[in-house]
């Protein structure tokens, strides 16, 4: 450790010291929620460090001890912890505007935020209402949606062959990668209009993925008074945003001269025509700025877009490895769905078509009930309240992490009957999720999309593309397990709630 390392820690604890003086004493003056006692200068971040379990496990058992709301400090992080039915919905509907901003960001996230310039992260305000309109306009709407809809038949092609030829050479297929691999596709080619190669689609989910790995929750994101000490993270995020941006800027600029009429000068076919491309609508979009309107820069076009990338691919691909894991334990489920689906479609080899998921009543409990049992993430991204408020008679102060622990409400029973088992007939003639609304507006008994006013604007394209290729894989394929790689529903936590061991299947051409 050099001289310069030295004065920093030194000061970096002066600071640190003084912080912790400070929020101890408005800790002890607030009406915050009960919580756990924790140590000094560190808060509960240690205590949780030490139990060397995923912080679910934490929650679950605080949650038993201190009720439906409580306090975690981490570090200089006030964390509110939110995981009741009842409280979820009032927080994030009935008072949805109130909880509808962001909390601070570490500098990682700061570096791939652009400073919060992303629909995700931005702050409650014109900026945000600026982002999330043109999204909604420009890549969501209806008709939007079933003009780009031979982007997903393209893509599901080649998703089949891709399916074929490795069943062929493995004697399986391994479900997630194929998956991650054919949505990134996507919504590549939605984003930047653009058919590119496997490899490019490849390098592209590689770099992205990293980008999510770097911007979970870390020790220096608890305490952002010693960003100094931790410059070879800062070193490592900003090497990988230089990577981000070499993988998506030439697709950017590549788009910008098409749209002039240009020559693309790399190798790639622009398939969508003016203006059906979601840069498009970017590269001419005029957000807010300090001196009034202005255009957004090549880091904010390629941070949208990643947004766009990054969340629709590995929230889509978890959600189909877990149904189709279900379908391969429980051979009747995949028959009756099967049935379904050429009870409507025959048996003439027509492929399922966009149309034809809405009318497919089994094939939507199935997959509400994938989202209900295993939803993408236990926790909704963070929130935080405009101004300090109350909550449950409890403060809740503007500077905290809102944490909404919403995969309690799905494991509930007083909300659910036989919660851990996986039954769509439940979302079926009268069964229990038949009133369920995954978007929380009536009541929150599922929310993996949140809810109010931050809940994901892609909702509705994610549910399409997990409907579609669902669909379309049972109607192309038997799927069956195999016999040297047994499912295994052991969960992890990453970006998302993954499985342990990937899911391999076999299969069979209908």
């Amino acid at each position: 450790m050099d001289l310069v390392d030295i004065l920093m820690v030194g000061v970096s604890a002066v600071l640190l010291h003084l912080w912790w003086r400070f929020s101890s004493s408005s800790m002890v003056s607030g009406n915050l929620p009960p919580g756990p006692p924790g140590w000094p200068l560190v808060g509960n971040l240690v205590q949780v460090i030490l139990q060397k379990r995923a912080f679910i496990f934490v929650v679950r058992d605080l949650r038993k001890k201190y009720g439906p709301i409580f306090t975690m400090q981490m570090g200089q992080r006030k964390m509110i912890i939110v995981t009741s039915s009842e409280l979820i919905h009032e927080a994030l509907v009935k008072r949805g505007p109130q909880f509808a901003t962001r909390p601070p960001d570490s500098p990682i996230r700061l570096v791939f935020s652009v400073g919060k310039c992303a629909i995700n992260s931005a702050l409650y305000g014109p900026l945000w209402r600026t982002l999330r309109r043109n999204f909604a306009t420009e890549l969501v709407n209806p008709t939007r949606i079933r003009q780009c809809g031979w982007i997903r038949r393209w893509a599901m092609e080649n998703h089949l062959e891709r399916l074929k030829k490795e069943s062929h050479e493995k004697g399986f297929v391994e479900v997630m990668s194929n998956c991650r691999l054919t949505i990134c596709s996507i919504l590549i080619c939605l984003c930047f209009g653009a058919k590119i190669s496997e490899e490019e689609v490849k390098s592209i989910e590689t770099v992205l993925k990293e980008v999510m790995l770097m911007t979970t929750p870390k020790i220096p994101d608890f305490f952002p008074v010693l960003a100094p000490i931790f410059r070879r993270q800062m070193k490592l995020a900003r090497d990988l945003r230089r990577r981000q941006m070499d993988c998506l800027l030439p697709l950017v600029r590549a788009r910008r001269a098409f749209l002039r009429g240009g020559v693309c000068d790399i190798n790639m076919e622009m398939a969508s025509p003016v203006g059906a491309a979601y840069v498009d609508s970017l590269l001419g979009l005029q957000v807010p700025g300090r001196d009034g309107s202005r255009p957004l820069g090549e880091e904010e076009l390629v941070t949208l877009c990643s947004e766009v990338i990054s969340a629709g691919t590995d929230t889509s691909a978890t959600t189909l490895e877990w149904a189709l894991l279900h379908l391969v334990q429980d051979q009747n489920m995949q028959n009756k769905l099967y049935e379904e689906i050429v009870g409507l479609i025959g048996n003439d080899g027509r492929p399922v078509a966009e149309d034809d998921v809405e009318k497919m009543d089994y094939l939507g409990a199935v997959v509400k009930e994938t989202f209900r049992r295993h939803p993408p993430s236990h926790f909704l991204l963070s929130h935080a309240a405009t101004e300090e408020t109350e909550l449950a008679g409890y403060t809740v102060p503007a500077e905290a992490s809102v944490e909404f622990y919403t995969a309690w409400v799905t494991e509930d029973p007083a909300l659910w009957e036989r919660p851990d088992e996986f039954r769509p007939e439940r979302f079926l003639n009268g069964g229990d999720g038949v009133d369920a609304d995954v978007t929380g507006t009536k009541q929150v008994k599922m929310v993996p999309f949140g809810a109010g006013r931050r809940i994901c604007p892609g909702m509705n394209l994610g549910t399409l593309h997990v409907h579609l290729m669902l669909a379309r894989m049972v109607q192309a394929f038997k799927w069956i397990p195999v016999s040297d790689y047994p499912p295994d529903p052991t969960e992890a936590f990453a970006f998302t709630v993954v499985m342990k061991n990937s899911l391999k299947a076999a299969i069979v051409p209908r």
